[in-house]
C-alpha cells in the first residue's frame, strides 16, 4: 500500500470522528498560531522599533537628567532624586561644547494639547514642543512645507509655530495655502510658518501630532517651574559619535558642577543603544511564545496518543480483518501512523494561518508590512512531524501487534 493510499486511509478515519479528531486539531492549532503568532508579532514590532529609532537619529544622542531615560528590568532606578537640566545649564552646555557638532534645546512645553484653526480642532493629543532654530536638522525633521524658526524669532519670542503632517491635515484642506494662517494652541495665537513631512508614527515618536513653537515664546507662554530641559547634539558622521559622547559628558559634568568623586546626574541617551536595548529584551518575549507553544504542543501529544489507543481500541475487529486478508504488521504500523500525522499537519497548517493572521495583525497596527515567517512556518510544521511521530508510535505499534484471531472475535 502506497503513501498515498495511507493518507487517504487516514483521511476517512480522521472524518469519521469528526468531533473527537476537530478537538485534538484544535488544541495543536491553538498551540502552533500561538507560537507563529508571538514570534510574527515580535519580528514586527522590531521592525518598528528599528524604523522608529532611527527617525531619533543615527548620529546624535540627547543629553537628560538621571532617571528620565528608558529603563528595562528590574535592577536598581539611579538619581531618582536628580535636579532637572535648567534652561541656564543648558545654554552654558551649548555655549561651552566645543566638538564639531550641531547642539539642540528644547523642553515639552505642554502634553495633550489643542490645535485648532476656525471651526477645525484637534483631539486633545497634540504635544507642544519649545524648541531652538537647531532642533529640526538635529532631529532629522524635515519640512514639506514653509521654513525653520530664525534666530530673530527666537530672540524675540515671536508667536510663530510649525507643525506635523497630521494636524495639517486635520485643520487644512490645501497645506501650501496654510502657511501664514493665524491657529491656536492651546487657547494661544500662532502663526504658521511651517509643515513637516510625514515620516511615520509610533509609539516612541510621531513627529506627525507634534506642534513646534520657538524656545524664548515657550518659555513664556508655557512657563514651567519643573520644566526639564533636553540638549540634542549630532555629528555629521557615525564615527565622530563615541568621541562626541565622551566631551560631552566632560562638559556637562563641568556645567553641573560635580567633583571628580561624584556620579554623573544625567544620562546619555542614544538612538542605536536604545534600538539595542528594546530589541534584546524582545528575548524574553521570543522564549515566552516556545514555552507557551511548547506547553500547549506537549498537551496535544498527550491528548493525541490517548485518541489514538481509543481508537486503536475501536477498530480491533477492522484491523483482524485487515490482516485476514494479508495485510503485514507493518502496513498496519503505517497506517496509525499517517493518521496521527496527519492530524497533526491539518492542525499545525490551521494554527500557522491562525497565527499568521494574528501577528500581521499587530504589524498592522504599528504601521508595519506584511510579514511572512518563513522559519516559524517550516519550523511550524517541523514540530508537528515530531508531535505526530512522539504521539502515534506507541498506539501504532499497539495496533499492529494486534493478535488477528482474537480480533475478529472482538466485539
Amino acid at each position: 500500500m502506497g503513501t498515498v493510499d495511507n493518507i487517504r486511509l487516514a483521511l476517512k478515519a480522521i472524518w469519521g470522528n469528526k468531533l473527537r479528531s476537530g478537538l485534538t486539531l484544535s488544541i495543536i492549532a491553538i498551540g502552533i498560531s500561538a507560537l507563529v503568532g508571538i514570534l510574527t508579532s515580535v519580528d514586527a514590532i522590531k521592525d518598528s522599533l528599528s524604523n522608529s529609532l532611527s527617525l531619533l537619529g543615527g548620529n546624535s544622542f540627547s543629553i537628560v537628567k538621571t532617571g528620565s531615560g528608558v529603563r528595562m528590568g528590574h535592577g536598581p532606578r539611579k538619581g531618582k532624586d536628580a535636579p532637572t537640566i535648567s534652561f541656564q545649564e543648558a545654554l552654558q552646555f551649548k555655549d561651552r561644547f566645543s566638538y564639531p557638532a550641531k547642539t539642540s534645546i528644547s523642553f515639552t512645553a505642554a502634553m495633550l494639547a489643542t490645535v485648532s484653526y476656525r471651526e477645525k480642532e484637534t483631539t486633545p493629543s497634540i504635544f507642544v514642543n519649545a524648541i531652538d532654530e537647531n532642533h529640526l536638522p538635529v532631529s532629522e525633521l524635515n519640512l514639506s512645507y514653509g521654513r525653520n524658526f530664525s534666530s530673530n524669532e527666537i530672540t524675540n519670542g515671536r508667536s510663530t509655530c510649525i507643525i506635523g503632517n497630521s494636524i495639517a491635515e486635520t485643520l487644512f484642506d490645501d497645506k501650501e495655502k496654510a502657511l501664514g494662517k493665524t491657529i491656536s494652541v492651546n487657547n494661544k495665537k500662532y502663526q504658521l510658518i511651517g509643515i513637516l513631512e510625514d515620516q511615520g508614527s509610533s509609539g516612541i515618536s510621531n513627529s506627525g501630532n507634534a506642534c513646534f513653537i520657538n524656545l524664548t515664546n515657550g518659555r513664556t507662554n508655557f512657563n514651567q517651574a519643573v520644566a526639564t530641559y533636553n540638549i540634542r547634539v549630532a555629528v555629521a558622521q557615525a564615527e565622530l559619535l563615541d568621541g562626541a559622547v565622551s566631551e560631552a559628558t566632560g562638559t556637562m559634568r563641568a556645567v553641573r558642577k560635580l567633583a571628580f568623586h561624584e556620579e554623573e546626574n544625567f544620562e546619555m541617551l542614544r538612538s542605536d543603544k536604545l534600538a539595542s536595548l528594546f530589541i534584546g529584551n524582545l528575548f524574553y518575549v521570543e522564549w515566552a511564545a516556545y514555552i507557551i507553544g511548547a506547553i500547549t504542543l506537549i498537551g496535544a501529544a498527550i491528548g493525541l496518543m490517548n485518541i489514538m489507543l481509543v481508537t486503536v481500541a475501536e477498530r480491533t475487529r477492522e484491523i483482524g480483518v485487515s490482516k485476514a486478508l494479508g495485510a503485514r504488521d507493518k502496513t498496519i504500523l503505517i497506517q496509525f501512523m499517517a493518521e496521527a500525522i496527519v492530524i497533526c499537519l491539518l492542525g499545525g497548517i490551521l494554527g500557522i494561518l491562525l497565527g499568521i493572521v494574528l501577528g500581521n495583525f499587530v504589524s498592522f497596527s504599528l504601521n508595519g508590512p506584511f510579514i511572512i515567517p518563513w522559519n516559524w512556518i517550516f519550523g511550524g510544521i517541523t514540530f508537528c512531524l515530531i508531535v505526530g511521530l512522539v504521539a502515534g508510535i506507541y498506539p501504532a505499534i499497539k495496533a499492529s501487534r494486534v493478535d488477528p484471531i482474537e480480533s475478529l472475535r472482538y466485539e
